[in-house]
């Protein structure tokens, strides 16, 4: 058995087994926890496409979004329905979240494959700012949607989110990186990284290498927010603006573009670093923006890069 698959179903077990022991654990650290677990999976979906594809997308929260409000709309509204005269909720609660995420991530990869078709011939910059404008797009349509709850989002979604989900669906985003970077069709990432012009010289459709990481990413951000969604119960459209991209573009920054490991790293470490500052709540954001510039300028390679800098000549 490949070992790859190999760890990916030893995760899955130790995600079942945890799960199964969830509800004796502190309520503040299974919260942070879960935390973690989502972070993780936009962070290393994200580095797919920023870090191993060499692109720069700024629109990753509106994926999110699109997977949180699809799939909490979707056990809101037809869960009583199909839940109604079952005789034990557990296994359709359970079919129905997963039905609910898969819904999530496919719409969210549909809409990374709507903006990726237009816009993944611009690069840097241009690129940057189109996906931007997609993710404020989305903000202000879910705001305006009142069936969706308008600005005040929705409320009362049912609480699935368990340890299992979390900790699967973050092994699953590993694996599935990870298989595609090292695959012969992850060479084409690698090739549309280093030089776009030398890989459509050597035949390379370079645009269909930038839309498939553009829609892997895409759908396990949506993932992460159907997750985001049934974990904290309530959300709104000010949950997933450019603030909430950034966040997670910084994760893929400090963690080292390209390197999983380190990506996986960051996204803990800036989970728990607000909460081991929160007892100075006044000056948190001030302490953790002035530490985030203290360590881009000490390791502009990414705090768990390990790897030399080119030198200049």
């Amino acid at each position: 058995m490949p070992r790859p698959l190999l760890t990916l179903l030893i995760a899955l077990a130790a995600a079942a087994a945890l799960s199964a022991y969830s509800d004796h654990f502190d309520a503040y650290y299974l919260d942070v926890a879960m935390g973690i677990g989502i972070n993780l999976i936009l962070a290393v979906s994200l580095n797919l496409v920023n870090g191993h594809t060499g692109q720069f997308s700024l629109g990753h929260a509106g994926f999110m979004s699109v997977g949180a409000y699809l799939s909490a709309a979707l056990t809101m509204w037809l869960g009583p329905t199909l839940l109604q005269g079952s005789d034990s909720a557990f296994w359709p609660q359970h079919y129905l979240f997963f039905a609910a995420l898969l819904t999530g991530g496919l719409s969210a990869a549909l809409a990374g494959l709507l903006v990726g078709l237009p816009s993944l011939r611009l690069k840097g910059d241009y690129l940057a700012i189109v996906t931007l404008g997609f993710g404020e797009i989305i903000r202000v349509i879910f705001q305006n949607c009142e069936p969706l709850g308008g600005a005040l989002g929705l409320n009362g979604i049912p609480a699935y989110t368990s340890v299992f989900w979390v900790l699967s669906f973050g092994a699953l985003t590993i694996f599935t990186v990870h298989c595609l970077v090292h695959s012969t069709y992850g060479l084409g990432f690698i090739a549309t990284k280093d030089d776009e012009i030398a890989a459509e010289a050597i035949g390379l459709n370079v645009t269909r290498y930038k839309i498939t990481a553009f829609v892997v990413g895409a759908f396990f951000a949506g993932i992460a927010g159907g997750l985001y969604a049934h974990f904290k119960q309530t959300i709104s459209p000010g949950g997933f603006d450019f603030n909430r991209s950034i966040e997670i573009v910084v994760m893929v920054i400090l963690g080292g573009m390209g390197n999983t490991v380190g990506v996986i790293l960051a996204a803990i470490l800036l989970t728990l670093l607000p909460e081991v500052l929160r007892p100075v709540a006044e000056f948190r954001m001030i302490i953790y923006s002035f530490l985030l510039i203290v360590l881009m300028l000490v390791r502009p390679q990414g705090l768990f890069n390990f790897s030399r800098l080119p030198s200049k000549s």
